[in-house]
């Protein structure tokens, strides 16, 4: 019964809570990407084309997306948590939370770009 009254009281701030959710989804996204562009270059056993050195690189794609989405969620998470209790009493901290968000989600951004380009380099 608690519950039924706190929410109409709540319910603009739902919303914008979410948006730590959302944002680490889009970590998964990357490493969904890389995943498929991996899985891509990759020939059935059969065929001898996938050479040590295209190994080593789909190697370091994978490290660089993942260590630097593990470093981007973990930023998400905690920015995330302490963001949404503050920005339940104060509502003006919502913009600096977004901020810091989007700063920490740039670091799965720049792994994402480095996995992109080390993908390119194994190629040729």
């Amino acid at each position: 019964m608690a519950e039924s009254e706190i929410a109409p009281k709540f319910a603009p701030f739902f919303g914008m809570c979410l948006i730590p959710v959302v944002m680490s989804g889009i970590i998964a996204v990357y490493s969904l990407v890389i995943a498929v562009l991996i899985a891509g270059d990759m020939d059935p056993p059969s065929r001898q084309s996938y050479s040590l050195f295209t190994g080593f690189m789909h190697l370091g794609c994978g490290l660089a997306v993942g260590f630097t989405g593990l470093a981007a969620g973990y930023c998400i998470g905690v920015v995330g948590d302490k963001g949404v209790r503050a920005y339940m009493e104060q509502s003006r901290i919502f913009v600096g939370m977004v901020l810091i968000l989007i700063f920490g989600e740039v670091l799965g951004l720049y792994g994402l770009i480095v996995a992109l380009i080390l993908n390119t380099k194994s190629k040729g």
